[in-house]
């Protein structure tokens, strides 16, 4: 009987030691997963960085800085406008003077619609 309960208690250690070894490499395994995590997410990171960078300078490259843009856009509403101001003072006089002549020339006239029965 000695021996069987010797048995026994070599079964049961090696089962304990057999679950500790699982529980282990399950630890491994997920040290191994978080730490390839960690790395997948510190090379997207630098990726992303890389393709901003490229971006910013495909940007400052094509389209000049955002100051340079805001400024060209100032300079181009400025001539607009001032083309607008120009052709209103060369056109005024004649426009007001169209008006002038509509408001005072009034010809009475019967409305074609109307039936004079």
């Amino acid at each position: 009987m000695a021996s069987q309960t010797q048995g026994i208690q070599q079964l049961l250690a090696a089962e304990k030691k057999a679950a500790d070894k699982v529980a282990e490499a399950r630890k491994r395994k997920a040290r191994r997963l978080k730490q390839a995590k960690e790395e997948a997410q510190s090379e997207i990171e630098a990726y992303r960085l890389e393709r901003e960078k490229q971006f910013k300078e495909f940007e400052s490259k094509h389209l000049g800085s955002r100051d340079d843009v805001a400024a060209k856009i100032d300079k181009d509403m400025k001539m607009k406008l001032d083309v607008i101001n120009r052709c209103m003072a060369s056109n005024k006089e004649l426009v007001i003077q169209q008006i002038m002549s509509y408001v005072y020339e009034i010809k009475p006239a019967i409305h074609k619609n109307i039936r004079l029965d």
